[in-house]
């Protein structure tokens, strides 16, 4: 699957490999959405899809000092996310085996794996900070992002105005970020905050 590259693509990656955050988000903002709509026909599955980018972006965002080297960006995002994919599919297919023994193999081999990647504290830590949030926009938050509603279907159901629960949602990613701010690098807050959106 081909995606126009960014213009000036090697420069960005170049700068998200010096650290630069608001490359980075460039990057993501440019690809999270062709690459979920490539995950999502392999999984059905918008819940999968959203953790299969953001896990995928957060290993560029940990590995961006070999950017550099990389000659086609948007064919190494792919292969990456059907990687990210065919692990969460065979994790899947893994719990529903009857053989315990074969079972037991697969999950162990994939637990190696795992315990390389840090995504599921940081996704914990995420979680910690939503806990903190008053009441209204944690409601709000957790409807936009974990229910996936639109803002709309948020303001019918909670009796509130469009622009009151997108304010709710501004000032809940907001204090997550500082919350987060001087544990979790900024980049992937970003990547753990932002809903994968597929329209």
């Amino acid at each position: 699957m081909a995606v126009t590259p960014l213009e000036n693509e090697k420069y960005i990656l170049a700068k998200v490999a010096e650290g630069d955050e608001r490359a980075f988000a460039e990057l993501f903002h440019w690809y999270s959405k062709p690459l979920a709509e490539f995950v999502f026909k392999l999984t059905a599955s918008l819940d999968q899809t959203e953790e299969i980018i953001q896990d995928s972006f957060v290993k560029i965002w940990l590995r961006r000092e070999t950017l550099t080297e990389i000659t086609n960006f948007s064919g190494y995002l792919y292969i990456l996310c059907r990687n990210e994919t065919f692990l969460v599919l065979k994790k899947i297919a893994a719990k529903s085996v009857s053989h315990a023994a074969f079972e037991k193999e697969i999950l162990h081999d994939l637990e190696l794996e795992e315990s390389e990647n840090p995504i599921d504290d940081y996704r914990k830590l995420l979680e910690l900070a939503v806990d903190k949030l008053p009441e209204q926009q944690q409601k709000v938050y957790k409807m936009s992002r974990y229910d996936r509603l639109k803002h709309d279907e948020i303001a019918k159901a909670l009796q509130l105005s469009p622009e009151t629960v997108k304010k709710h949602i501004q000032l809940a990613v907001q204090f997550i970020r500082k919350d987060l701010n001087g544990r979790v690098d900024l980049s992937i807050i970003l990547v753990l905050t932002t809903a994968v959106i597929l329209h």
